[in-house]
């Protein structure tokens, strides 16, 4: 924990991951003024089912706002929100008990209900501009359902539902983003009934949604006396994990873009209009100020780093990959098969062109690729509509990385920086902070830059290995040769 005593009104942000809950506690300029966290466990019962105890999450919450909240005093909390994996359900009674295991946002058992839920609702999802997959929570629900777990059950809870409702002692409302995967209708703002009643799903099981930021509740007593959060304070409705980071690293205004490198590459962004992909590769989430939040995730990333040089001195390979300079050869890094976003081919491969001549030019080589890849993400955001005028704000493990950083602004062409803080716990306490008002405007004001690497003079050897990476694209028919001539780098 770390503590840092302040009597100014706080906020408390809750983010619940697959592996721990993480708990802040921030002041109104965006200060973290203590944290805590809590482990959770998962069960797997094979590579396919993920579930977890929704009860082990609650205890967990207690754990880390009581360790984070140590030194809160007398000190007012004027709200909450939370965060939680994008996807994750379970079924309730009427008073919020669960009645089921929590299946997990990675559980892949609902495919063949993905495929029922894409066909019976395809008007509506194509009107929102996604494909329903087995990552979605309305898949998940249908398999409850068909497989005899309905019987007594009156509600679908997400997880941060779950713990919204024990921390005001009583069910309340999602929000509109927990609930975009689980079929909410984000245009029409409402629940797609004629599709529900295709798919035999009770309209009246799924909870009422509204804008992030909205007062759903307030902590009851018996909430206070288990959490250490005072009796009273506002329960905000939160968003998912991915767009609390965005809150976190300040990207919510037109054109800035959050691009997250950590084990595979997410980005995420702000447009006025909503974005529509034929693909599927892009899907929006609703801005809770106005316009929308599109976003995509590659299969490319830091994972590879680990599986290519395992052990490995990452400082010493970055410091003789700076010296080194652009790579001799060029490599697509999948870390394994099939590729998401910027284009969707479950067969895509890692593949190389030419030989490094060393560790150090392999390793940069890897930095490069991903940059790339990056790039021609920007380049297929831009050919739907998006703006990526820029900055991007990096965030997740890769943005430690000075030179990765420097790399990815020379390919982008477009300042990088590196904010204070991108945790999904620190974007809940400021959306809890702006409550009903503007949450670009708390993120503007609550998040900092810690660094920034602008663009510099483009290597004629960087921009030709991008060229060659784009080449082997199209030879392989992953990309058309009009997005790799939307993707071109100037030297």
């Amino acid at each position: 924990m770390s503590s840092s005593r302040s009597d100014a009104p706080l906020t408390i942000g809750i983010d619940l991951g697959t592996q721990s809950v993480r708990v802040v506690l921030v002041q109104e300029d965006g200060t973290v003024t203590s944290s805590g966290s809590a482990p959770l466990s998962s069960k797997r019962y094979d590579e396919v089912r993920h579930e977890q105890d929704p009860e082990t999450w609650w205890v967990a919450v207690a754990q880390a706002t009581r360790e984070a909240g140590r030194d809160l005093g007398d000190t007012e909390v004027a709200g909450l929100a939370i965060c939680s994996t994008s996807g994750t359900i379970l079924l309730t009674d009427d008073h919020g008990r669960p009645l089921t295991p929590a299946i997990m946002y990675d559980d892949g058992r609902a495919s063949e209900e993905a495929r029922i839920a894409q066909e019976a609702g395809e008007e509506v999802w194509d009107s929102l501009g996604y494909r329903i997959s087995g990552s979605y929570a309305l898949p998940r629900l249908l398999w409850f359902l068909k497989n005899g777990f309905g019987e007594g059950a009156s509600r679908m809870m997400h997880q941060a539902d779950f713990v919204a409702s024990r921390l005001a002692g009583e069910p309340v409302a999602t929000d509109w983003s927990h609930a975009l995967k689980t079929g909410y209708d984000l245009v029409n703002d409402r629940w797609p009934e004629k599709v529900m009643e295709r798919l035999e799903i009770p309209v009246e099981m799924l909870p009422s949604a509204v804008r992030p930021g909205t007062q759903i509740g307030e902590v009851g007593r018996s909430a206070a006396e288990h959490t250490g959060i005072p009796v009273g304070a506002p329960i905000r409705a939160g968003m998912t994990d991915s767009c609390a980071a965005q809150i976190a690293a300040g990207a919510l205004e037109e054109g800035r873009w959050n691009s997250v490198l950590g084990t595979t590459l997410a980005l995420k962004g702000v447009t006025r209009e909503l974005l529509r992909d034929p693909s599927g590769s892009v899907y929006c989430h609703r801005h809770p100020d106005q316009g929308w939040l599109p976003g995509g995730a590659s299969s490319t990333g830091a994972g590879i780093i680990s599986d290519m040089f395992p052990d490995r001195d990452l400082e010493e390979l970055n410091e003789k990959a700076e010296r080194r300079g652009p790579s001799t050869a060029v490599i697509y890094p999948l870390a394994s098969k099939g590729e998401r976003f910027p284009f969707a081919n479950p067969d895509a491969r890692s593949f190389w062109i030419g030989e490094p001549k060393d560790e150090a030019d392999r390793f940069r080589a890897v930095l490069e690729g991903v940059a790339f890849v990056e790039r021609l993400c920007f380049a297929y955001l831009e050919s739907l509509g998006a703006s990526v005028s820029g900055p991007v704000s990096a965030t997740g493990g890769g943005a430690k990385s000075r030179l990765w950083s420097q790399i990815r602004a020379d390919v982008l062409g477009v300042p990088v920086t590196v904010p204070r803080s991108a945790e999904g716990s620190v974007g809940m306490a400021i959306l809890a902070c702006a409550g009903d008002g503007s949450v670009a405007e708390a993120a503007t004001k609550m998040s900092q830059t810690r660094r920034e690497f602008e663009p510099g003079d483009r290597n004629g050897k960087l921009v030709e290995n991008f060229e060659r990476l784009m080449s082997a694209f199209v030879e392989r028919d992953y990309i058309s040769e009009e997005l790799a001539r939307r993707a071109r780098m100037d030297p």
